[in-house]
């Protein structure tokens, strides 16, 4: 029997307008990740987006935080930004947002901390910076002390989707049960078949697979839902 067979499942389309957020939310996504500039990995969006597409759609948002196209320490004004950022979104009623800070190799605890306590009634995924840490299982027992970092993003590393799938099940073990981990980065239809089949993995993040010349289409995001519930022996 699959590991994910009774397990809910939610896929989470990155969403970078209005009409993106619709077409996923008709498509049958679950979550939304609203961000601006896709083509840098995300930056933090415009409030007023947020604002519209929260009164647009009913999905659960979580919102980037990021100031710039590096994963590291932002300088005070960058953090000050981020902090007000937090702030505004606590009141527009999001989920939550979506970050992540290192120092060299090493999760940057101090600024994680200080954004995280801007926004102290949301929760947090630790986006892909965690792929940039040199020891991935030291990163997560850290982030296990963070209460509101609920998840991580992970594309599970290089090479074909069994090698990754074996990472990713590595991850979301030493993950749980404090933080789930979402499976993000290269992956499609194909990718969520593997690691349903493979792994405990039930969350999936898409960019590019739930798009069509660029926009989110829903008849693609569609085609991912139904690779989600198929089920497996």
């Amino acid at each position: 029997m699959s590991k994910n067979e009774q397990k809910e499942t939610v896929l989470e389309v990155i969403a970078c307008s209005v009409e993106d957020a619709v077409e996923a939310e008709n498509g049958g996504a679950n979550r939304l990740e609203v961000i601006s500039r896709i083509d840098v990995g995300g930056l933090t969006p415009p409030l007023d987006l947020v604002r519209e597409i929260k009164d647009k759609i009913s999905l659960p948002l979580r919102v980037m935080l990021r100031e710039n196209a590096g994963y590291g320490t932002e300088d005070k004004n960058e953090i000050g930004a981020l902090c007000f950022a937090a702030r505004e979104l606590t009141k527009i009623g999001v989920d939550g947002i979506v970050l992540g800070f290192l120092d060299g190799p090493e999760i940057d605890l101090e600024t994680t901390r200080r954004v995280l306590d801007a926004a102290p009634d949301l929760n947090a995924t630790f986006h892909h910076a965690f792929e940039d840490t040199v020891n991935k299982f030291a990163a997560i027992r850290k982030l296990k002390y963070m209460p509101q970092i609920d998840r991580i993003l992970s594309h599970g590393g290089d090479g074909p989707p069994y090698d990754r799938a074996v990472r990713l099940e590595a991850y979301e073990l030493t993950a749980k049960s404090e933080i789930k981990i979402i499976a993000g980065g290269r992956v499609d239809a194909d990718v969520i078949r593997v690691l349903r089949s493979e792994t405990r993995i039930n969350e999936f993040h898409v960019g590019s697979a739930a798009r069509v010349n660029g926009k989110v289409a829903r008849s693609r995001v569609a085609m991912l839902v139904n690779a989600m519930s198929e089920m497996y022996v």
